[in-house]
């Protein structure tokens, strides 16, 4: 006599059939402007609103003010401006500074990972 045979059940059977991926919606065409903005006016519009307002109690309450910014901005230029070539001759010697260590070190790395193919 054979034992009887009894129905699996189907969270234990190795057949299951995996559960099908929801129907894609169809997709509007995004126009340039909403691709540029990051998505539809008016919401790009209402997040930069909620975030200005937020980062702008922010600064009024550490008594920065829109003026003192672009006064700050201003000021920055001026400086630049009037520092002329010295500037430029100030950034290669920062470019020159940081390039003594990390060329050394991305060379060292390009090395050591450097590995024969198998």
């Amino acid at each position: 006599m054979s034992a009887p045979e009894f129905p699996r059940h189907p969270a234990f059977d190795g057949t299951t059939i995996p559960p099908q991926p929801a129907a894609a919606e169809p997709s509007r065409p995004v126009s340039p402007l909403q691709r540029f903005l990051g998505g539809p006016p008016l919401a790009v519009f209402l997040r930069l609103l909620f975030v200005s307002l937020v980062v702008g109690a922010l600064l009024v309450w550490l008594h920065i003010h829109p003026y003192d910014v672009f006064f700050w901005i201003q000021r920055f230029f001026n400086r630049l401006w009037m520092l002329g070539w010295d500037a430029v001759r100030e950034v290669v010697e920062y470019v020159l500074a940081g390039a003594v260590i990390v060329v050394p070190v991305w060379l060292v790395m390009r090395i050591i990972n450097a590995r024969p193919a198998r």
